[in-house]
């Protein structure tokens, strides 16, 4: 038998003005109920209405910051997805507001990898798999030393690997 992923059953709203991002998605995630919005009004009745495992929203078109910080005030984890607003702006303010992660479109196939993640951690970030596995991505979209040029990006990211390690090297704490 074969593993069943950890997303099997889990609902996740997915928002975009794009039609065929949406059957693509819900394709991606057939083991998932999916809820989709293509609009910004009806991604925010269901936001306020359901509750979510996971949420996807697209930037433009959708005000996509917006359902953002409604998806994160409701305790939702949140991946950004997107193909128009991949900017070192745009990922900067998803990180800010929020967001568990970030994914251009045309790297939709790492969705379902991405999401089993956010559900098998509960919702943390995964800001670190981000870097690690998309940073060439980014490098080759926003240019090599698109972190050095903005020092919030390698800051953060210092952070990241810092509070990393000492999570993991910390001796466990045995009663005395």
């Amino acid at each position: 038998m074969a593993n069943e992923s950890t997303l099997k059953d889990k609902v996740i709203l997915v928002v975009d003005d794009e039609p065929d991002v949406l059957e693509t998605v819900a394709e991606e995630l057939d083991m998932c109920i999916v809820h989709k919005a293509k609009d910004y009004d009806t991604a925010l009745q269901y936001l306020l209405s359901y509750t979510y495992d996971a949420v996807i929203l697209d930037i433009m078109g959708v005000n996509g910051f917006e359902l953002l910080k409604t998806s994160v005030e409701r305790g939702f984890p949140t991946l950004m997805l997107t193909a128009h607003a991949l900017t070192p702006d745009a990922l900067r303010k998803s990180i800010k507001l929020g967001a568990v992660s970030f994914l251009p479109k045309e790297r939709m196939s790492d969705l379902k990898e991405f999401l089993e993640e956010v559900v098998i951690d509960s919702g943390k970030p995964l800001w670190i798999k981000f870097f690690d596995q998309l940073g060439g991505y980014f490098n080759k979209r926003f240019g090599p030393d698109w972190k050095e040029k903005d020092k919030f990006f390698k800051d953060f990211e210092d952070s990241l690997r810092k509070s990393e390690q000492g999570a993991g090297n910390e001796a466990p704490k045995t009663a005395s």
